[in-house]
């Protein structure tokens, strides 16, 4: 199902008052107050979306597009991503919702899962723009070496070293380009 509605993003969100939350000392997305507590996040519904499910089917929406690496199909096309896959958990403390997903190779040695992987994180995180815990793993018992993918790609500083290097971003850039 495809998710025609524009999500709000964290600007557009009624902050409680008049003035912008600058102005009233509230902290930037991920900051906390002056006096060290966390602000309340926005819940799911003041975002857009009507619940947890809603907020699965927007992602998978994204995900289904992204090209395999090697072949002129999608990774919905190849069963690599499937709405099953896609978890909504109990928010976070702060309330940041936590979303796992879940992929799975064509083949349990595949050279590219990696590549997939991060194909996952970066199409997700540039069209999600509200806060967002993301985990993504490998479907357990579907690739050879899934534990040290899985720390690859939920690793920040691999995740960033990767992207800076200009072929691998052009790699993910052809994967996840929406197609006209």
């Amino acid at each position: 199902m495809l998710s025609f509605f524009r999500k709000k993003t964290s600007d557009e969100l009624p902050t409680g008052g008049s003035a912008p939350s600058a102005a009233k000392g509230n902290p930037s997305i991920g900051g906390t107050t002056a006096n060290g507590e966390v602000p309340p996040r926005p819940s799911l519904q003041e975002l857009g979306y009507r619940n947890a499910n809603d907020l699965r089917e927007t992602i998978y929406d994204f995900l289904r597009t992204i090209r395999d690496p090697e072949k002129p199909s999608t990774l919905e096309d190849l069963h690599v991503v499937y709405e099953e896959g896609i978890f909504v958990n109990e928010p976070t403390p702060g309330n940041v919702n936590v979303v796992r997903v879940e992929f799975n190779p064509t083949v349990p040695h595949c050279s590219l899962a990696t590549l997939i992987g991060l194909c996952i994180r970066v199409k997700i995180e540039r069209n999600i723009t509200h806060s967002l815990k993301l985990d993504i793993y490998i479907k357990k018992g579907a690739h050879a070496t899934e534990d040290e993918i899985n720390k690859q790609i939920n690793d920040k500083e691999r995740i960033a070293a990767a992207m800076e290097n200009p072929n691998l971003r052009q790699l993910v850039e052809n994967c996840i380009k929406d197609e006209d």
